[in-house]
């Protein structure tokens, strides 16, 4: 009974002491360098002074806050941001609505394995791979030679003429956005898969029973059912899109009005060092709901469960 204390206090300190090397990774890899970067956020182009120092007469200052009033109203960073915007709006629910029906219609084929590393395969490719693939698809030959892009080799081929995907406003934007529909959509697919598969069966029929047809046992029994993996998968995409750089940085750079907040931010880290951070501080706090939403949602459902 003497040896309780000792083994009370022992174990009080030994859950901290596992915990201790992967705290001590995410002080350095993490905490360090975003309390940084907020520093960094309220500098001059130099990081040697306040972004005060960066004000121009005349013009509108927000003193040590002036690279936030850059990020919020430069009419390159609105651009940045309503595309943002733009790629929330369509890409996120068109991905997870490609995922869902891939894994819907895996199920139902003879080589489901197969079909599924088929449609997933555009994950193991990096994203600057991809990028240059869907480059080649895109292309467009102003000259008098045969089209090579593959999109524009079949337009031309129907009769049609050649189409400038890249560089035409707005179209070049949705044409990015099938870019990361087809890179994102095999993850969406492997997840929802895993959900629809581990459904109850009895439920299903039972369903089936009482007369609901096919569209009905999947709207009103299956999707309510899979529904908290959908918001994962959903949560998922949002923060991949807030954060989308690779694809835009590879295919258009930016240019014509493609620019978004991560392309904006790798822009301006060497030549104004402020300006950057203020970004990258805008776009943690644009994640930082997300996250918020997700722990609430992982805490609830420990409760009920």
């Amino acid at each position: 009974m003497a040896t309780m204390p000792a083994i009370m206090k022992q174990g009080k300190w030994t859950p901290w002491l596992y915990l201790l090397p992967a705290l001590l990774i995410m002080a350095v890899f993490i905490v360090f360098p975003t309390l940084n970067t907020i520093v960094l956020s309220f500098m001059d182009r130099t990081s040697t002074q306040s972004a005060a120092a960066d004000c121009v007469a005349g013009q509108p200052c927000w003193g040590a806050f002036e690279n936030y009033r850059y990020a919020l109203t430069d009419p390159e960073m609105t651009q940045a941001l309503s595309n943002n915007a733009l790629w929330l709006i369509l890409m996120v629910p068109a991905t997870v609505a490609a995922g869902l029906l891939f894994a819907l219609l895996a199920e139902r084929v003879r080589y489901e394995k197969l079909a599924k590393s088929i449609i997933f395969m555009p994950m193991a490719i990096s994203f600057i791979g991809a990028g240059v693939i869907w480059q080649f698809m895109y292309k467009i030959e102003t000259g008098e030679g045969p089209q090579t892009g593959l999109l524009n080799a079949i337009i031309v081929g129907l009769g049609g003429k050649p189409v400038a995907f890249m560089s035409t406003y707005p179209l070049n934007n949705f044409m990015l956005m099938i870019v990361g529909i087809w890179l994102w959509a095999g993850f969406c697919m492997t997840i929802l898969s895993a959900a629809l598969k581990g459904l109850p069966g009895e439920v299903i029929e039972a369903a089936q029973v009482d007369g609901a047809n096919g569209w009905q046992t999947f709207w009103k029994v299956m999707v309510p059912l899979i529904m908290p993996t959908i918001v994962v998968v959903t949560t998922t995409m949002i923060i991949n899109v807030l954060k989308i750089f690779d694809i835009v940085f590879v295919m258009t750079g930016g240019n014509y009005g493609t620019e978004v907040i991560a392309n904006r931010m790798f822009k301006l880290i060497v030549t104004d060092t402020g300006r950057s951070m203020a970004i990258a501080v805008i776009l943690i706090a644009l994640m930082i709901p997300i996250m918020i939403s997700n722990i609430r949602r992982f805490n609830k459902q420990e409760e009920e469960r």
